[in-house]
């Protein structure tokens, strides 16, 4: 994995195989429309329903200059899931919801456009995303939550070395309708882990 600087000293260019990893610029607007839209009937069925004027440029503006926010205080990190050959988008993926403190834990979310499902694109996007915020940004935890038949999603995970831990309750409102998710969990493998597990009935 490289990472170099792109569009600025906060821009960064996560350099994989096939693919590239970079936050989202407000040019981006016209291609990443195309994308969503053409991808809107594969996408729904996983995602919280948009505002109905969220394609508009006015509301991506936006969107950048929360992500801009967000990658200034270090709460979280969006990048776009590009070719590395021309640049094209082929999709999305987010290090979210960044604790720190005692906790030291994200969240990962990510998309992918229809015409690149299957590919292996996402799984080597979310390794490189993984292994940047292990070294670079020094996280202990990440965390990515799942609908249990999801099963691409699913095989993504368990591919990239997170393990399953639980089951969320009417965790997220996805489709307009509140679905139970899978929790998956990776530990960053460069940390020593420590403490004992105690049994269920058993005093800690």
């Amino acid at each position: 994995m490289i990472a170099f600087p792109f569009r600025g000293t906060r821009q960064q260019v996560i350099a994989g195989t096939r693919i590239h990893l970079r936050h989202p610029d407000i040019t981006d607007h016209g291609e990443w429309v195309a994308l969503r839209a053409e991808s809107a009937e594969f996408l729904k069925r996983w995602e919280p329903v948009w505002p109905a004027n969220d394609f508009d440029k006015v509301a991506f503006r936006g969107r950048i200059r929360r992500y801009n926010r967000e990658i200034a205080a270090g709460t979280g990190y969006p990048y776009f899931i590009c070719d590395k050959q021309d640049g094209r988008i082929l999709g999305g993926i987010t290090l979210g919801n960044v604790r720190r403190g005692v906790a030291q834990s994200g969240q990962i979310g990510y998309w992918i456009g229809v015409r690149y499902q299957g590919h292996g694109y996402m799984s080597e996007a979310l390794g490189l995303l993984c292994e940047q915020a292990f070294t670079t940004f020094g996280l202990h935890r990440l965390e990515a939550a799942c609908i249990p038949d999801n099963t691409r999603s699913i095989r993504v995970l368990e591919r990239t070395g997170f393990e399953r831990e639980g089951y969320l309750h009417s965790y997220l409102k996805i489709n307009g309708i509140w679905r139970d998710h899978v929790l998956y969990a990776r530990i960053n493998p460069h940390h020593e882990r420590g403490g004992a597990t105690v049994k269920l009935g058993e005093k800690a």
